[in-house]
């Protein structure tokens, strides 16, 4: 009987080491690297200036006073310069008619122009690449983008691709998220994600105020993506993953339809931005917050985040100078940069405001936001383009 109970016991320990042996490993081996990126840029001829955006407005015969006087202020307050990107057909006044082959060849330019660029720099070859995953909002042909990409170079015919569609200005994150939980099940891989948006067929030509803000804030752009989970590439890689987060509010009825794709009365189609946008974002932004701040703060931060919150109901009813006493988090203590999706700049005003950030902090977004405006899912990698330009991003770095 003692001889069977240590037979048992050694079973035992024998499973629990190879149990925890195994997460370790796995643990291990779910590594997501960034080995490089490229951000578009177009042509000189595709430039919407303040000359060209005059031109596109007097052309919409819909308008009339009480609408030039709004777009005058919306232009104006938007945040954006005078080299931002266009659409061709726009440009050439074709706005009202835009053909199929418009919104082909404006994806083809994006995706071809980066890709090349990012295949002869890397030295990484088409045939290398495991999993293709393209994020475009607006414009799902058939066959797929993804399928236009791999017939162009020649891709494996082993090669797990994705196309993701009517996710907006998260598309980006999601897309690089749903690679790194692949690289969890596959390894040593090579991943490419391509994030742009078609604006080519969704010019809004009515008169709807609140349909009329996409004009004026989003603009042609995008990025290619080289990702792996290799650990030969750990020292050839830009950065690492750290972790990610995601929350969806779908369910919320507010939420889904602050930024819809309608119709107005007169039949044009265009993108309704709400009100109830900001306190949306709001809503999700505080959703990841909750997630992702445990995991990148440090806990003398967390403990500090702690006792100013039991302080902070200890102390109602107070004087509002005993409140001033509670503060808020320092996400310095645990994050170098931030990489603030430059949607506009209410947003970014709102969002630097909330979190406390420094113009030194918001200078990579409202740059990024001048220069090419709100390029929709692409528009995180332009930040980031513009911080490795200015040599802020050192070895070791979070952010």
């Amino acid at each position: 009987m003692e001889f069977l109970m240590k037979i048992c016991l050694l079973l035992f320990l024998c499973s629990l080491i190879s149990y925890l042996l195994n997460k370790v490993f796995q643990k291990r081996n779910q590594c997501c690297y960034m080995v490089d990126y490229e951000c578009y840029k177009a042509s000189d001829d595709r430039k919407l200036d303040t000359e060209a955006c005059v031109k596109v407005v007097l052309r919409n015969k819909n308008l009339g006073l009480d609408q030039y006087r709004f777009l005058l202020k919306t232009i104006v307050s938007s945040g954006l310069g005078e080299e931002t990107y266009g659409p061709r057909n726009v440009l050439e006044g074709r706005e009202e008619s835009p053909t199929e082959n418009d919104a082909h060849s404006e994806m083809d330019e994006v995706m071809f122009d980066t890709l090349d660029k990012l295949f002869a720099r890397t030295g990484v070859s088409p045939s290398d690449i495991d999993i293709l995953v393209v994020d475009v909002s607006l414009f799902s042909p058939s066959p797929s983008l993804t399928s236009r990409i791999i017939n162009r170079y020649k891709m494996r015919e082993n090669i797990k691709s994705f196309s993701l569609s009517g996710m907006g200005c998260s598309a980006s994150m999601v897309a690089v998220d749903l690679v790194q939980r692949l690289f969890m099940t596959y390894k040593n891989q090579f991943a490419i994600v391509v994030s742009t948006e078609s604006i080519s067929t969704h010019w809004y030509c009515g008169k709807e105020k609140s349909m009329m803000l996409s004009n004026c804030l989003f603009r042609s752009g995008g990025a290619s993506i080289l990702l792996t989970n290799k650990r030969d590439f750990e020292d050839r890689a830009m950065f690492k993953l750290k972790c990610a987060v995601r929350t969806n509010i779908g369910y919320d009825d507010e939420a889904y339809g602050c930024c819809i794709q309608v119709e107005d009365e007169q039949g044009y189609q265009g993108f309704l931005l709400t009100k109830s946008l900001t306190k949306a974002a709001a809503k999700a932004f505080t959703g990841n917050l909750r997630i992702l701040l445990p995991k990148v703060l440090p806990v003398t931060e967390l403990l500090r985040y702690a006792i100013s919150t039991v302080g902070r109901k200890l102390i109602t009813g107070q004087p509002s100078g005993a409140k001033a006493m509670c503060f808020n988090f320092n996400l310095k203590s645990g994050i170098e940069h931030f990489c603030l999706h430059p949607g506009g700049r209410a947003i970014i005003d709102g969002l630097g405001m909330s979190l406390g950030l420094s113009e030194y902090d918001l200078e990579p977004t409202r740059m990024a936001l001048y220069r090419f405006g709100n390029t929709s899912a692409g528009g995180l990698w332009y930040v980031l383009s513009y911080m490795e330009a200015k040599k802020r991003l050192k070895k070791g770095n979070e952010g």
